[in-house]
C-alpha cells in the first residue's frame, strides 16, 4: 500500500526522470516479482483556490459499488475491487472473451490528510473519480492588519480571505 500527503506546496516533477524511475520500477518488479507502484491508479491533485482542491483518480472499468472511500485518523484511503466474474454453464453461449488486457485486480492508495482537510465531495464519471476537499484555515491562523497606536484591545481592520 502507498502512503502519500496532500501538501499546498507544489511538487517539482522532471518528465524524464519520472519516465526513467517508472522504467526502472517495472524492471525491478520483474526480477523481485513484487507489484510495481506504477500500477497504482494515476492521480491527479488540483488547487483550485487557496481553500479548494480536488483529487481525480483514474479508476476505469469501476462501478460505484465496487469503490471504497474512507478517512480514518486523517488517513484517506480509496481502493477499489472487482466483482467476482459469474462463470456460467451455459453450452449454448457463443459470447467468450478473445483478449481481455484491461483487467480489474483491485487496488488500494493511501494519503495522508492534514487535520484542517475536509472531504466535501465524492463523484464517479467517465471513469475519473474526483473528490473535493476544503483546507479549512481557523479565525486564530489566518493572516489579520493590525491598526498601529491602539492600546487595549487591537481593532481588526481588514481580514483577507
Amino acid at each position: 500500500m502507498a502512503y502519500r500527503s496532500f501538501s499546498l506546496i507544489p511538487m517539482l516533477s522532471d518528465n524524464l526522470l519520472s519516465d526513467r524511475f517508472t522504467q526502472m520500477d517495472k524492471l525491478f518488479s520483474r526480477i523481485t516479482g513484487e507489484k510495481p507502484l506504477s500500477e497504482m491508479p494515476t492521480y491527479n491533485l488540483y488547487q483550485k483556490d487557496k481553500e479548494n482542491l480536488e483529487l481525480t483518480v483514474a479508476v476505469p472499468g469501476y462501478k460505484q459499488h465496487e469503490l471504497d472511500i474512507s478517512v480514518l485518523n486523517n488517513k484517506l484511503t480509496i481502493s477499489g475491487k472487482s466483482e467476482t466474474e459469474k462463470e456460467e454453464s451455459n453450452d449454448s453461449k457463443t459470447e467468450k472473451w478473445l483478449h481481455k488486457g484491461i483487467e480489474k485486480k483491485g487496488f488500494s492508495m493511501s494519503f495522508d490528510l492534514d487535520h484542517r482537510i475536509k472531504i466535501q465531495n465524492a463523484n464517479l464519471a467517465d471513469g475519473l473519480l474526483t473528490l473535493t476537499f476544503n483546507y479549512e484555515i481557523p479565525e486564530e491562523e489566518k493572516p489579520q492588519k493590525i491598526a498601529i497606536g491602539q492600546t487595549s484591545q487591537p481593532e481588526v481592520i481588514e481580514h483577507k480571505k
